[in-house]
């Protein structure tokens, strides 16, 4: 139970991702999505939908009106009369508590369907004051609990306490294609193939720390490396600050803005063009960015924030730093200035073993 084709977005990735591993398993598999998820007015991108084609590898069921109860209750009878072993939703947001939470309690009532609850959040990036009620509502109508982060994993407990859960790590995205050289993918993405390039990926807001890494990337040591820094991603809050701040650090030919939603078959050549990846968040739990940098083998610099830190190995696969421009500057010089791209490589494909999906769906049974 999650967002899943036409939908677009990491949520959907990881959905299709998911179902395919238990397929590839031996399990029966499908997906209950949404035909409403968000209304248009509470959406902050350009569009909910994706451009990719429909994948014809996976049932998805396109149902779910998130703000309309007849639904919620409609749909859970319906479904509890098919008797599924398992139900797992996917809960990142507590606007979904309600239509999760009466549709989990409605496919129980056949005594058979355990519902195990993949927490991305449980307590929200940007806070509301109906959050902890409604995520009550919901993570009460589970039977177990699986997080991608310690942080979450301890906050489960402050919310439904004694009841069976674990800890995996967000899983390698491995979907989005090939790696290709270095050169290739400047070239496809029309940028300059004598520059050093920094990726910030995925969508823009306030919590992604991005005028952190801005007024960071503006240190003078940092000009003179021929470095510049990809923006790509979508813009989920009002830009004109951030171009604003660009223009007022003097940094307009150092930053290239893509931020426009990226589609899958665009994601590899972003990842393939860059040297380093940059997640410099303000608060996190786990983050797909990372996963995907694992797979093209991307050193990562980090924020000290959530999750984050016990995906990357400090000085082994990049760099942990606090919340501090200076800090996050002087990673980025002694990455360059001391040549540490070939070692960090080297370690990023010993560390990236670990994240499988077939490791996931195994603690999932196991829950």
């Amino acid at each position: 139970m999650g967002p899943a084709h036409p939908l677009r977005g990491g949520l959907a990735t990881y959905d299709e991702r998911l179902c395919r591993e238990f397929i590839s398993m031996g399990f029966e598999c499908e997906i209950l999505s949404f035909k409403l998820q968000y209304p248009e007015f509470l959406f902050p991108g350009k569009s909910q939908f994706s451009s990719d084609s429909k994948p014809n590898d996976i049932k998805i069921h396109s149902l779910i009106n998130s703000i309309n109860p007849f639904n919620w209750f409609s749909l859970g009878r319906k479904f509890s009369k098919q008797n599924y072993d398992l139900v797992i939703f996917r809960y990142w947001l507590s606007f979904m508590a309600p239509a999760f939470g009466t549709i989990a309690r409605q496919l129980k009532r056949n005594k058979k369907t355990k519902i195990i609850a993949i927490t991305d959040n449980v307590i929200p990036h940007e806070r509301r004051f109906f959050d902890t009620t409604l995520t009550k509502y919901f993570l009460n109508s589970c039977d177990g609990f699986l997080s991608m982060s310690r942080e979450v994993f301890d906050q489960i407990e402050n919310f439904v306490a004694g009841k069976p859960k674990k800890y995996v790590p967000h899983p390698m995205y491995d979907m989005f294609g090939e790696t290709i050289a270095k050169s290739e993918a400047k070239k496809h993405l029309n940028l300059d193939e004598n520059c050093k390039y920094i990726l910030f990926f995925g969508f823009i807001r306030k919590y992604k720390g991005l005028k952190l890494l801005l007024e960071s990337f503006a240190d003078e040591r940092l000009r003179k490396l021929n470095l510049k820094l990809i923006i790509a991603g979508e813009f989920y809050e009002d830009k004109k600050s951030y171009i604003e701040l660009i223009e007022k650090l003097n940094l307009k030919n150092e930053i290239i803005l893509r931020t426009d939603f990226i589609p899958n078959n665009e994601v590899g050549k972003y990842f393939s063009a860059c040297d380093l990846v940059a997640q410099t968040y303000l608060n996190a739990t786990q983050s797909g960015v990372t996963q995907i940098a694992y797979f093209y083998d991307k050193p990562m610099l980090v924020t000290n924030v959530g999750g984050l830190a016990e995906l990357v190995p400090h000085d082994k696969v990049g760099y942990v730093a606090n919340k501090n421009k200076v800090e996050i500057a002087d990673s980025i010089l002694d990455f360059y200035t001391n040549n540490r791209e070939d070692f960090f490589i080297e370690n990023i494909k010993i560390e990236k073993q670990k994240f499988t999906w077939n490791h996931l769906c195994e603690k999932l049974l196991e829950l």
